[in-house]
């Protein structure tokens, strides 16, 4: 990791960079699977599973047969965590439900706003360097709280045709039956267009590489909804002299691990802090499995040293970071302080990694700066609000007028003789 001392602000651009990729080359391939799929369905998606995955599919859905042996696969400590997992999330997202409120905004006039579930919708769960089920929790649970009739779940196969049986296993604990063997920017394509096997849905979420990224982008430009910009893991960590070195320097490896494209930063107003915590993460970094994909993602990754906390905190809102950890005693005196940032660990214990899995909160969150504008999933990522209004003689005798002269103002005298009519019967 490159270190900083007290950068001007000036520099927070350059140091807030995340990796780049050729998009040009990227967009015209991935266009060309999209156009693949679109007009050959299936048949482009069996080509593709062979080319791509080594894998030759005799078919596309998952079987109850399938399902039902890769259950029993599943090792039963690895189910126990599931399910406690399960508990949290479930219990998390169903607090977000919303009491339909009726507001009468003036005498005879009544407004509300009803929650509405997306009728269908496609989860993408990758399972190439990691299978990740977890993120099926992290989507599918509150997909079935907000009440969707159709839940698809899309997972490349491995080379005996199967999907991961973790993956499966946890489909069928939140109740997703309909799983199919499609992977990369082609399971994107199959759940945007439909095929003979995959229908086509209205919204499509769930991480992936930079195929499946842009897949999603240039899906979501011809009509279908996804559920953010997304791109590499990222982390931020601000340590002060309360933190633990330890801990700081193995929150940074988990993300790190994730690619070598993701990015880790670590702020502090203490050089001394920063130098303890990357030597812990240099011994810590050899044990790793992923130690190269991990020097990688370092490589790219920035120390940065400022006189206090709180421009550590002003350059964390800058950054805008997919996961911001609060490595202090004192973390909860900064959280109004924290305007653009995905999902917020406060206090030594506090790991990015339960949030990954098991606290409760949504893994599925806004990289790449887009957390300024920009919230993580939740049930409300699975609804559409529609709103109402009913409104009785009095209501439209009281607001009419007003109508009528902004519509005049605005020419649209049509608009205006809409309300007019209805005065003049009342008057008759």
């Amino acid at each position: 990791m490159k270190q900083y001392i007290n950068p001007k602000s000036a520099a927070w651009e350059g140091l807030s960079e995340r990796s780049a990729i050729n998009s040009a080359d990227l967009s015209a391939s991935v266009n060309r699977i999209l156009d693949a799929v679109k007009a050959d369905g299936d048949q482009a998606l069996f080509e593709y599973a062979k080319r791509f995955d080594g894998v030759k599919l005799g078919q596309l859905a998952v079987t109850e047969k399938e399902i039902e042996a890769a259950s029993r696969a599943v090792p039963q400590t690895l189910k126990a965590a599931i399910d406690l997992a399960y508990k949290n999330i479930y219990q998390f997202h169903l607090a977000q439900r919303e009491q339909t409120v009726v507001v009468e905004s003036t005498p005879g006039v009544k407004c509300w706003r009803k929650s509405v579930p997306i009728e269908r919708v496609g989860l993408y769960i990758p399972a190439g360097s990691a299978p990740l089920f977890s993120t099926i929790l992290m989507l599918g649970i509150p997909a079935m709280i907000a009440g969707c009739k159709e839940v698809i779940l899309c997972s490349p196969a491995s080379a005996d045709q199967g999907i991961n049986p973790a993956i499966l296993y946890t489909a069928k604990k939140v109740g997703i039956s309909r799983v199919f063997k499609a992977g990369g920017a082609q399971a994107i394509a199959a759940m945007a267009y439909g095929t003979e096997s995959i229908p086509s849905v209205y919204k499509i979420f769930g991480p992936g590489n930079q195929y499946v990224t842009k897949a999603k982008e240039m899906v979501q430009m011809q009509g279908v909804a996804i559920d953010m910009p997304a791109g590499p893991s990222e982390v931020l960590v601000i340590a002060d002299e309360t933190c633990n070195p330890e801990f700081v320097a193995a929150d940074l490896l988990s993300q790190a691990e994730h690619g070598a494209d993701s990015q880790v930063m670590l702020l502090s107003n203490s050089k001394e802090i920063v130098d303890v915590c990357l030597k812990s993460l240099k011994t810590q970094l050899e044990a790793l499995p992923k130690k190269e994909i991990a020097e990688k993602a370092l490589a790219n990754s920035r120390a940065i040293v400022f006189d206090s906390l709180e421009e550590c905190i002003d350059f964390s809102n800058f950054y805008a970071p997919e996961h911001l950890i609060l490595a202090s005693e004192k973390a909860e005196t900064w959280q109004d302080k924290i305007i653009n940032a995905g999902s917020v660990f406060l206090g030594n214990y506090s790991c990015e990694s339960a949030g990954d899995y098991a606290s409760g909160t949504n893994h599925t969150l806004p990289t790449n700066a887009f957390a300024r504008n920009y919230s993580g999933v939740s049930l409300d990522s699975f609804i559409k609000k529609i709103t109402f209004q009913k409104i009785n003689a009095q209501g439209i005798q009281n607001i009419g007028p007003a109508i009528e002269v902004m519509a005049e103002a605005e020419d649209l005298i049509a608009h205006k003789k809409a309300v007019s009519i209805r005065l003049k019967q009342l008057k008759s």
